[in-house]
């Protein structure tokens, strides 16, 4: 419901509108509350994939505190090219940006067991990719026919199916744990689940600031809950923040830059994606916060903002930004279409990220507290995808698409020794499952007839042959 005495009818749907400042600050922290967890958690989870992240006692487990660091503050620069603009890169709307779970299917084979010498190629392949991802601004509504809600729907249920792995690595006590008596422990269950239930209480039974930001209350019950079982302690705290400075500028190319040809065509590729997720929101903002379609130039500079966003931050130690769908719901949700309350939003995560003490407490959370968040939120992206295959004519021909593309896709993420045997890029792109999963069901999508005819699944469906049309009337 619109927060009426915060302006007009006509002013909250204006994006240039700026309300009173001691309403508009608190709205834009809003924003950021919404967002911070999923925006510090794909740095968090490369850093363990890669051998240096929570629950490791690598020496190197500082780097963690500056991916942290930069994923805060990229994201609140990426935020203000969106709301500012710069030239045509950006959309001049309320567009909350930060760090992107769509690519993580991407950067964890990437980086897997290699500690940070890993980074130089990663950060090369975000940085090549970002500006692939700005050019597709100058043709984007040209090639959203190939990305259909078949096509778009498997992606993010792919990606979620990728994840969920990892919340219950971490639910159990992180990767390195395994094999240990603590790994799995009821203990380290407690903590994941205090979370998961609080995060669900709020969900369903709060209103307001408190369903909104459930993740985030959920994670400091769990936090509180870790400080009293004894699984994080004050001096461990005090520790970390005593030794984070209190204020830091990011540093370019501090991991060096490396051309791996995987990582580029991993990027390259997801920028399709990420890119077309983009256009779902911009157009989501415009008809939940104005009641209008986006226009071309809206649309074209949020994608240039995508790309230019996630370009400088590979410079500088940060991951690939995209934006924000739980904060389109937010807008939809308060009715505040101004941009510049999300610029106050920017503002306050780049404060955040030049002050490396507030990713030092980040840190001190124990793993199973994050895991409890983490199940959560890679559980939601699944059934966001889902959601979007809800739109898709469920006729034999579609069903025949997504049967083949998800079973290559989640088997070879499932298994993938099966192809051990081919080169180091392919192998990675292979291993993701999420780009051979994309390819195929996008070819197959532009070259297969659409008859099918209706006896041609029954002989491999097992009897299980669906007959729903999802949401769109069939002929």
């Amino acid at each position: 419901m619109a927060e009426t005495s915060i302006g007009t009818p006509d002013q909250l749907r204006d994006p240039n509108y700026t309300p009173a400042l001691h309403k508009a600050i608190p709205l834009g922290i809003q924003h950021v509350l919404a967002m911070f967890v999923s925006n510090v958690t794909p740095a968090i989870i490369v850093a363990g994939a890669a051998g240096f992240g929570f629950g490791s006692n690598s020496p190197d487990f500082p780097e963690l505190l500056y991916l942290i660091q930069m994923s805060m503050l990229f994201a609140g620069l990426a935020t203000l090219l969106q709301t500012i603009t710069l030239g045509p890169v950006g959309a001049a709307l309320p567009i909350v940006q930060g760090t992107s779970f769509a690519f993580l299917p991407i950067m964890i084979p990437l980086v897997a067991g290699k500690g940070v010498e890993a980074l130089a190629a990663l950060f090369g392949g975000v940085l090549i990719g970002g500006i692939f991802h700005a050019c597709l601004g100058m043709f984007i509504g040209k090639i959203r026919f190939a990305l259909p809600p078949l096509v778009t729907g498997l992606v993010v249920t792919m990606i979620g199916l990728a994840l969920v792995k990892v919340g219950i690595q971490y639910a159990a006590g992180g990767v390195p744990a395994i094999g240990t008596p603590e790994y799995g422990s009821l203990l380290n269950w407690s903590a994941a689940l205090v979370v998961v239930i609080v995060t669900l209480g709020l969900k369903f039974f709060a209103r307001g600031m408190l369903s909104v930001s459930a993740v985030l209350v959920g994670l400091a019950v769990g936090y509180v809950y870790a400080l009293m079982v004894g699984m994080v302690t004050f001096e461990a705290i005090g520790t970390s923040w005593s030794r984070a400075a209190g204020f830091a500028l990011p540093v370019p190319f501090k991991y060096g830059f490396e051309f791996s040809l995987a990582a580029v065509i991993g990027f390259c590729l997801m920028a399709f994606v990420s890119a077309v997720e983009t256009v779902g929101d911009v157009s989501g903002i415009t008809k939940g916060g104005a009641g209008r379609e986006a226009t071309d130039k809206e649309i074209a500079g949020a994608t240039y903002a995508d790309g230019v966003g996630t370009a400088v931050a590979g410079i500088f130690g940060g991951l690939p930004n995209t934006s924000f769908s739980q904060n389109v719901g937010l807008i939809a949700m308060t009715g505040v279409m101004s941009r510049h309350v999300v610029t106050i939003g920017a503002l306050f995560l780049i404060l955040c990220g030049l002050v490396p003490k507030v990713g030092a407490i980040i840190r001190t959370v124990p793993i199973e507290v994050l895991g409890g968040g983490v199940i959560v939120m890679f559980g939601m992206v699944v059934a966001a995808g889902i959601s979007m295959l809800s739109d898709v004519d469920w006729n034999r021909r579609n069903m025949v698409i997504f049967a083949i593309s998800l079973s290559i896709g989640l088997g070879l993420q499932l298994e993938p020794g099966a192809v051990q045997h081919l080169p180091d890029t392919a192998r990675i792109l292979m291993t993701s499952g999420l780009l051979p999963a994309a390819l195929i069901a996008i070819v197959l999508n532009l070259i297969l007839p659409h008859e099918l005819a209706e006896e041609s699944t029954e002989e491999v469906s097992g009897g299980m042959a669906g007959h729903g049309a999802g949401s769109l009337p069939h002929d």
